[in-house]
């Protein structure tokens, strides 16, 4: 669940945020998940997905409650995706884009055509915050149907984000690089260190957390399989 940031400061520098809160000071691209945060580069994000997923619905000749019912998003939250007017969580997008068989990349993103893609710093989408301040940055991801997408996270002390199992054959792997963070898989906890790396099916329920009193630093990568196969693949988060 997206929280506010509390009383961590925050201040904008053309299109990336700052968040001094932490040691190093990341320059990160705008969020989607605030109203607070909702300058001109989110909103135009915000009314990008839109386009799309009404694109793909459209594509597929689906009603916005096909849509809904085979997303598992509620037709009133689908309706102001389109429109641009939500400030959808993580886990409405994987809905959404598993729905679709097109992949989170292809919801937050211009498409790509050139083999080679390069992503500058700060130029990647925010689309987790934590309470405290933390954030999830999708920095790129690969098209369907075997989707591999890398991450950066980042959680100040008491942050965590649950997830709910993604879709069968989901993996990912973790690396702590700084501080530490607790993950838990279908109740099985471990707590990781600097250096730690962990891997593990994410098809089940599964979070991670900063239990420490310093932040955390992690770099993160989900490989969900076969999204799209067949004829239009629907969400399986069982």
């Amino acid at each position: 669940m997206t929280t506010p940031l509390g009383s961590r400061q925050i201040r904008t520098l053309g299109r990336a945020i700052v968040m001094p809160g932490f040691s190093k000071g990341w320059r990160v691209a705008p969020t989607v998940h605030y109203d607070a945060l909702m300058d001109t580069s989110a909103q135009e994000l915000s009314a990008a997905i839109g386009a799309k997923v009404r694109a793909e619905r459209q594509a597929r000749e689906w009603t916005l409650d096909q849509l809904a019912e085979k997303s598992c998003v509620s037709r009133r939250m689908l309706i102001n995706v389109e429109q641009g007017t939500a400030n959808p969580s993580v886990t409405t997008l994987l809905r959404l884009s598993d729905a679709l068989g097109i992949g989170l990349q292809a919801l937050v993103d211009v498409p790509q055509t050139k083999s080679v893609k390069v992503v500058r710093s700060g130029e990647a989408p925010v689309l987790w915050t934590g309470q405290g301040g933390g954030r999830g940055v999708l920095l790129v991801g690969t098209t369907p149907p075997d989707i591999l997408e890398l991450w950066d996270w980042a959680l100040a002390p008491g942050d965590r984000h649950d997830s709910e199992a993604h879709v069968r054959g989901t993996r990912e792997i973790l690396q702590v690089r700084e501080g530490a963070v607790t993950v838990e898989v279908d109740g099985q906890v471990e707590a990781l260190e600097v250096g730690d790396t962990i891997s593990f099916a994410s098809d089940v329920p599964h979070s991670y957390a900063n239990e420490s009193t310093a932040d955390a630093l992690f770099s993160l990568t989900v490989f969900e399989p076969g999204v799209g196969a067949g004829s239009n693949s629907e969400a399986s988060h069982d």
